[in-house]
Parts: C-alpha cells; structure tokens; sequence
C-alpha cells in the first residue's frame, strides 16, 4: 500500500535535486542530487503508517535495539509527525523544513516522559542536513539514545570503504556483542555485518557509493558509528527487505548508542549529520 500524498513532504532545491520525508518516523525516503537516488530503500518496504520504513534515514529514539517496553529502536520511527514549518527557502536557495514529534498518550505507554522533538531538514546543492532537537519538558531528568539510521544505495557493497573508524573499539554484534577494536585504515563490508563503533572520527568518507562516487558524513554530537549489512545471512528473515538486495546498501549510521545520554528538564540536545556527494 503505498503511503498517501497527504503523508509525505518534498523539499526542491531545482535542478532534479529533492528530498522526500514520510510523515510515518519523519523518515526520509528519498534523498535526489541531480535525478540520482543517494539513499536505499527496500523495494518490499511497507508503509501501512504501522513498520518502520525499511531503508532512507529512519530516526531510532529513544532506544535502541530490542526493547522492553515498545517496539525495536524505540518510538520515533513509527509514530506519526507534525509538520512544523513546511518547505522554505533559505536566503542562499537552500531548502528548509522542520518536522516535530511531542508525548503523547501512546508513547507515554512506553516511555513516561514529556518531550518534543524537532527534525530540520536542510536540502542543499550536493548535501542535505538533518538535525535532532531534543527538549526535555518533563520535571526529571530522563535517559536516551538516538541514531539516524542512514541507508546508503551502493553499486556494490564488497567494494565500498569507509574511514573514521581506525583505532576505534566496537561491539560486533555478530559475535555474541563481543569487543574488539578496529585495525584497518578503511573498513569493507563483505559479509553480514552488524557493529557499533565508539567514539568514531568527525567524519566518515564511504566509497564507491552511486556512480562510483564518494559520500562524506560529517556527524556533530553524536560519539557512535554503527555499520549494518545483513548480507544473505539475515535478509531472508525480514519479510520486509529483499532477499538479493544487501549487495546494493550500506548503514552508515551516527547516534548515541553506547552510552545513553542523560538530559535535565528544561534542557536541549542537538545532534546533526551532513551527508555531501563529493
């Protein structure tokens, strides 16, 4: 079933350049520079306003991995947003939007705290940014995680590489959550792969993205790099993700996942990527 108009927002920078959000997660489902998709999405994603959306950049708040008491990776990317300020230019052509998330009568279910969420999205010429406000309304303090879960549309993943993660320790949740750390200047991808690096470089350089092309990510407040592919070993357990697809995606993905943050009432956190097709 496919997501009704009403549900989605385009923000155009001209030049077939666009940037498509899903009002299910603020999930962005589409990321164009020049007419070329940089981002992955499954050809059997679902978006019934139920799933997470398979592929584009869902946000994951406020948990990550298997939770408790809501749904895997936390709320954010299931719950459905507001619009807060609709598609604008900037003075300099840039595209603005912004897109809010509040507390509510469901969330409160799973997580008692009171809290708003703003997702500004900046559609440039060759890069888009997206940053994570995060108020806390409540009386207490309240923990949290947050990742944006970035799927990158590849050619071929075995020849991708990606830099910033040298010298960094990992959890390879591959491995029973094991701990190593990384030796290599350029990590490869060339078999499932599930990782969350800690305290990784400012900025990661990914290889041999769409046309052969290189995409830097430049991530401002956020410590942790998780990398993601399921290869054939778990893509034919997600009725949602295509059996023969993890050859063309990568998760190159920003957050705080090691260690939650904790925030003061009254207080804010921002987190920020830029992605830019070198």
């Amino acid at each position: 079933m496919a997501a009704s108009v009403s549900s989605v927002v385009v923000l155009d920078r001209g030049n077939n350049t666009t940037c498509t959000i899903n009002l299910h997660g603020a999930t962005i489902v589409s990321w164009r520079v020049n007419n070329q998709e940089q981002l992955f999405v499954s050809k059997l994603a679902v978006f019934d306003g139920q799933k997470s959306i398979r592929g584009g950049i869902p946000i994951v708040f406020p948990h990550f991995g298997q939770w408790a008491y809501g749904p895997q990776h936390g709320f954010a990317r299931t719950s459905r947003w507001s619009v807060e300020k609709q598609p604008e230019p900037l003075d300099n052509g840039d595209i603005e939007a912004l897109f809010s998330l509040v507390d509510n009568p469901i969330t409160k279910q799973m997580w008692n705290y009171s809290f708003k969420l703003v997702l500004r999205v900046i559609l440039r010429e060759k890069e888009l940014q997206v940053s994570f406000n995060l108020y806390n309304t409540s009386v207490e303090p309240f923990q949290f995680n947050m990742l944006f879960h970035t799927y990158l549309k590849v050619p071929d993943v075995r020849k991708c590489n990606i830099s910033g993660l040298q010298g960094c320790m990992y959890v390879d949740k591959t491995k029973e959550n094991g701990i190593y750390q990384e030796p290599r200047e350029m990590v490869t991808v060339n078999h499932w792969t599930d990782r969350i690096y800690q305290n990784t470089q400012q900025e990661h350089v990914i290889s041999n993205v769409v046309s052969g092309r290189k995409m830097k990510m430049i991530k401002y407040n956020m410590p942790d790099t998780v990398i993601w592919n399921p290869w054939d070993v778990t893509s034919n357990t997600m009725s949602d993700f295509g059996e023969d697809e993890y050859p063309n995606m990568i998760c190159v993905e920003a957050g705080i996942v090691i260690t939650p943050i904790t925030l003061n009432p009254n207080n804010t956190y921002e987190g920020t990527i830029v992605l830019q097709v070198m």
